[in-house]
């Protein structure tokens, strides 16, 4: 299966997140809370400020906000160097305001924390490093280096050492956790993100392809009589043209240019059918359509109904519906047991009154152990070089995004998904006794699939209904 690489720790997974714009207006609300907070101190609580200072670095913040909208248009995006000075330039502005109201003591230094968690979300994982090298920096100038608040009549309002440094390392501690954990989120929010567009990339071609094959099919049906006219009609016109060599030899390139277009049509609507009768079909049907691509790999591929081989059609089967998500799903997951068997693969089928169940397993050495819970989660990147001789899988590798997408698209269409290693795995199935490759165990990796049978099982009404016409594609 296809594991698409996704590196969100290089600068240019996440580069250019961060609108100008989106920052211009931050720093404008900023301003007007940091205007509001002073006048309020001044005037409602009177304590004494360098209101000629306050407003001079305000003044400088919001210059900068004017120039930039000027300079640059609404639509421009910062490149990781831009965002980094841009953040590190609201750190020092914010700092430098805080210097002269107090410092640490003042309540609003949790501000601090913005810039960094921005950052953190935005970002790449040096770019947060840098803004959070400045920010502890920053913080820890700010014990000595403020200015302390003072009332109108000279009150000193000094906070004890004891609690200036316990915000100091409170301060620093919420930057270090904030910034891990928003990073951590973002990057599962966009490696699921990517994964999803991907599944819904792999479904839509599929289903083209499936809509392609529907119309093939028709055309070869529509088309099927006016051939055989075609062969008809070459057929008489060379018999009567049996003394005239040089049109009989057109009659018979008639005759068969119009068998090559049957056979043409044929083969392209081997692909799928849009036929309202073929909707639903045999588990076993399904299962072979899925495994189709798979079976001239060079690896035996074997299917099995209730543990024995597949040698004609099982009477009185489930019949399911023909879902390119099914179909894709199950494809997905017999591709990975082919990538990776040793010389077989058995799909085991098998139903009871509530469940139907089918079982993927290969003869190769199986999942690694330590990474089997992580397994359908997309864009896996522990690649161990160890587990390349342990397992004989290549890392993880190829069971990424692949399995990930099968996963998704079968537990849409209502199925459960285990995996598991050897041959044993929880929950009913056949168990075939040991012995010829037909009726063996899956020794390495399996996947067992299973639906509730109310959940995912046509109706006979709806299974035998009148064929009818074939349904018409929508442009």
């Amino acid at each position: 299966m296809i594991d698409t690489p996704l590196d969100l720790f290089n600068s240019s997974a996440r580069s250019k997140w961060l609108r100008l714009r989106t920052l211009i207006w931050l720093r404008w609300l900023a301003i007007g809370g940091q205007v509001a907070a002073i006048a309020i101190a001044s005037r409602l609580f009177e304590i004494d400020l360098r209101l000629d200072l306050c407003v001079t670095v305000m003044g400088i913040s919001a210059a900068v906000n004017i120039v930039t909208t000027i300079v640059f248009p609404e639509n421009n995006r910062l490149s990781e160097k831009n965002a980094i000075l841009t953040l590190i330039f609201d750190l020092l502005q914010l700092a430098a305001l805080l210097a002269l109201t107090g410092g640490l003591s003042n309540p609003f230094s949790v501000l601090l924390l913005a810039p960094i968690t921005i950052s953190a979300t935005a970002l790449t994982t040096r770019a947060t490093v840098i803004i959070g090298l400045v920010f502890v920096s920053l913080i820890s100038l700010l014990v000595p280096l403020h200015i302390p608040l003072t009332t109108t009549s000279g009150d000193l309002i000094q906070p004890p050492a004891l609690l200036m440094y316990g915000t100091w390392a409170a301060l620093v501690i919420s930057g270090i956790f904030l910034s891990v954990y928003t990073h951590r989120v973002t990057v599962e929010t966009f490696s699921m993100s990517e994964a999803l567009t991907a599944t819904q990339l792999a479904l839509g071609r599929e289903q083209r392809l499936t809509a392609l094959g529907g119309v093939v099919a028709a055309a070869a049906h529509e088309l099927g009589t006016p051939l055989a006219t075609i062969k008809l009609v070459a057929a008489e016109l060379a018999d009567e043209l049996q003394d005239q060599p040089h049109l009989l030899d057109d009659a018979q390139l008639i005759g068969s240019q119009a068998d090559r277009c049957h056979e043409i049509l044929r083969d392209m609507g081997q692909t799928g059918k849009d036929d309202t009768h073929l909707q639903h079909a045999p588990i076993s049907a399904v299962v072979e359509e899925a495994a189709a691509p798979h079976l001239d790999r060079g690896k035996m591929v074997m299917i099995r109904i209730e543990g024995a081989p597949q040698t004609e059609t099982v009477p009185d089967q489930p019949e399911i519906p023909r879902q390119a998500e099914i179909i894709h799903g199950l494809r997905n997951l017999v591709q990975n047991a082919v990538d990776f068997a040793a010389a077989r693969v058995w799909i085991d089928i098998d139903w009871d009154d509530r469940e139907l169940r089918i079982h993927v397993g290969d003869d190769g050495l199986g999942y690694p152990p330590e990474l089997i819970g992580k397994i359908g989660d997309p864009f896996v990147r522990k690649r161990p070089t160890s587990l390349k001789s342990e397992s004989g899988r290549p890392g993880y590798e190829g069971m990424g995004l692949g399995l990930f997408i099968a996963k998704t698209l079968l537990e849409r269409s209502g199925a459960r998904l285990t995996f598991a290693n050897g041959s044993e795995i929880p929950g009913k199935r056949a168990k075939p006794p040991l012995g010829a490759p037909e009726f063996a165990r899956p020794t390495g990796a399996i996947v067992e699939v299973v639906w509730k049978r109310s959940d995912i099982e046509a109706s006979k009404s709806t299974v035998r209904r009148p064929l009818g016409h074939n349904i018409q594609f929508e442009r």
